[in-house]
């Protein structure tokens, strides 16, 4: 960024101390900031005709005043005025709320110019605006900002309009010219000025389009100059592998891999067998066998002579993990041993001091691995599951216990690929797109909470077969705040329901692990046919007798959630059911349960949440790593992304981009923002 746009932002006439103030509020601090406080919207007061606007449509008409404006009051505040107008020999009808003061400036065989709601069904025109004549506005795009307090649209356009003549000179062009010529898009000058007083809609979206992609390109630019100077920096270790030994391995397995599975298998060994120190996530919906992929590597990486880690988010998880781990590997001589907060004293000493010593090869965690007294011989492989559930902090804790070693993070939760190369820009990406051979699909169903009486009879019959259930609710307790079901209330109803014939048991965050761990073994015994829980069971647990998934309130979850919550049953052989008992009041809310009946592909279900939800919420909270984009959206400018990180990789790597002068604008806004995660580009 040039001097001029650094300049604060009390130096554009006309802005004082206070506005400069109230600007600072919306993030505004800089000339630069205020050109790039760009409109969320824009209205459009071009004229059109009434054949050619939607129902519902905001549209603006001229027209003349066919008869006196009536108005007509309910109580002390309210009062609709309503006039016949005549449009283009279409009579319809205009009104406006609460605007009776309008009365005086309405005449018959008046010219005006409306703007509002078209009600193609009634012929009506909710106005919102009112213009005398019918000439339209000098400037037909319109932009709304977002402002705050005392600031409103018109004055930022004021100062936007009074910034770019004082500085419009200096906006200095960071694109070189062989990508405005390709891409045929205009210069940052033009491009800015478009967007905050277009001359007409088609202009206006070639600026957006140059700004967009000038936005994915210099994040695409600094994430893979990261990428650059941190495998330039951190040499890893090209591991011994054999491939006789993992092929053996493989034969050996109770099942064969799928040509999914075998593909990333062979992404990850080339990682390892690289001198550069892996970075790679691995997606993998529900059931779709990531934890095979995980033993594989880790019998190739101790195969090597290296220890591995694996680390997840809760206990529960991680002692299945050691469960499935050591029927896999130990049958290689291959020790696998937990170390999490319920491993304590003598127990811990001595798996600390194996560790350390190198005669423990496999160890699984949960944030007691990356504690100071854990210590590791040789750490080659390090894993990370449900990766976005630990900090970045935790994440490198773990990794620097090593001397630079692989890093494999994995995660259920599919990630849509327009927001995985946003966020995880700086990794490799595998996919696991293909389910086990033999799955059964899971039939999932939309219920309305008057019919509760017959999703309890269809749970019986399920338990009556032998097979058992979770009913899933969105809080503990009761809440004044939230009319939704609770886990307490749900598992005394349930409890009374069945009373005699099935054990219903209760599961929430609030319990002790070690009272969690009595519940979910009651359940995995089939000693308790019924688990009522909260959404602690999303991740991790793995019941294959469980055939029924209900979940109360369905509405309060995202898809990727409900789809996280389905994939605790279809783990066994027969047939497993999901039902969602909702009665959403939104169009949002009615689109998700409809999604959820119809696909049982998660990468699908994960692209329609993100389009439901917003980037910025598809974590369920602000996730570390995702940008915050001033004009571009992941979800509707994902073709641009994708154009950007290809740009951004090719360029990269280039000697041109390197040397020559026109590309001199890119390399210095890569080393003026050059930290990335804490860590400086070279």
């Amino acid at each position: 960024m040039n001097e001029a746009m650094k300049k604060p932002v009390i130096e554009v006439n006309g802005i004082g101390e206070e506005t400069a103030k109230q600007l600072n509020g919306l993030r505004i601090f800089t000339v630069g900031d205020l050109l790039e406080h760009f409109p969320f919207r824009y209205e459009d007061y071009q004229l059109k005709d009434l054949h050619d606007v939607k129902h519902e449509e905001r549209v603006t008409v001229s027209g003349i005043v066919q008869s006196e404006p009536s108005v007509r009051y309910f109580g002390k505040k309210k009062n609709r005025l309503s006039f016949r107008f005549l449009v283009n020999q279409v009579l319809i009808t205009v009104t406006f709320f609460n605007r009776a003061f309008l009365k005086s400036q309405i005449a018959v065989g008046s010219e005006l110019t409306i703007t509002g709601k078209w009600d193609q069904h009634r012929m009506t025109i909710t106005g919102s605006e009112l213009n005398r004549g019918g000439e339209q506005k000098e400037q037909t795009i319109a932009p709304i900002y977002s402002v705050s307090g005392k600031l409103t649209t018109k004055a930022i356009r004021k100062f936007i309009y009074q910034a770019m003549n004082q500085f419009g000179n200096e906006i200095n062009e960071i694109l070189p010219q062989e990508l405005l010529q390709t891409y045929k898009i205009p210069t940052k000058k033009e491009a800015l000025s478009r967007l905050h007083f277009p001359p007409n809609a088609e202009s206006m979206k070639h600026a957006r389009r140059r700004m967009v992609y000038e936005e994915f390109l210099l994040f695409q630019l600094k994430m893979q100059a990261f990428r650059k100077a941190n495998r330039d920096r951190t040499n890893g270790r090209a591991l011994p592998i054999s491939r006789e030994e993992i092929e053996h391995f493989i034969k050996q397995l109770p099942f064969p891999l799928t040509a999914a599975q075998k593909r990333v298998v062979d992404e990850i060994m080339q990682d390892i067998q690289s001198s550069y120190r892996m970075n790679r996530l691995l997606q993998g919906d529900v059931g779709s066998g990531k934890t095979v992929v995980a033993a594989v590597c880790m019998y190739a990486v101790i195969c090597a002579g290296y220890q591995a880690a694996l680390m997840v988010p809760t206990e529960i998880l991680a002692e299945q993990h050691v469960q499935s781990l050591k029927s896999l590997l130990e049958p290689f001589e291959i020790r696998v041993e937990l170390l999490s907060g319920s491993v304590k004293g003598k127990k811990r000493a001595e798996r600390l001091a194996m560790l350390e010593s190198g005669e423990l090869s496999l160890v699984v965690g949960t944030h007691a691995l990356i504690q100071d007294d854990v210590l590791f011989h040789n750490l080659g492989l390090v894993i990370t599951d449900e990766q976005h559930r630990f900090g970045v902090e935790q994440r490198r804790v773990l990794r620097d216990k090593g001397e630079n070693p692989d890093v494999l993070f994995m995660t259920a939760t599919p990630i849509p690929r327009t927001l995985a190369i946003s966020v995880f820009g700086d990794m490799d990406v595998s996919i696991i797109d293909e389910m086990p051979a033999g799955r059964k699909q899971i039939e999932t169903y939309w219920a309305k909470p008057d019919i509760l009486e017959r999703v309890l009879d269809f749970i019986e019959k399920e338990l009556l077969a032998g097979r058992q259930a979770y009913v899933i609710c969105p809080l503990i307790e009761e809440s004044e705040k939230l009319d939704v079901q609770n886990a307490i209330d749900v598992h005394m109803i349930l409890d009374q329901h069945f009373k005699g014939k099935w054990k219903v048991g209760l599961m929430h965050g609030r319990l002790h692990p070690s009272e969690k761990d009595a519940v979910m073994e009651s359940f995995s015994q089939n000693e308790t046919q019924i688990l009522v829980s909260t959404t602690v069971v999303e991740v991790g647990v793995n019941v294959p007798n469980a055939t029924v998934m209900v979940i109360y309130d369905a509405e309060r979850f995202g898809l990727a959630q409900l789809h996280q919550l389905r994939g605790r049953v279809g783990r066994g052989e027969a047939q497993s059911y999901c039902i969602l008992l909702a009665d959403p009041k939104s169009e949002v809310g009615k689109e998700r349960m409809k999604i959820m009946t119809e696909t049982n592909d998660g990468f699908v279900l994960s692209e329609r949440d993100l389009e439901l939800r917003g980037p910025g919420d598809f974590f369920g909270a602000k996730q570390s790593g995702l940008p915050d984009f001033k004009i571009a959206d992941v979800v509707h400018d994902y073709r641009a992304l994708e154009v950007a990180r290809q740009d951004a990789v090719n360029l990269i790597h280039s000697k041109e981009f390197w040397e020559d002068k026109s590309y001199e604008g890119l390399r210095r806004y890569i080393e003026e923002q050059g930290v990335l995660n804490g860590q400086k580009i070279d």
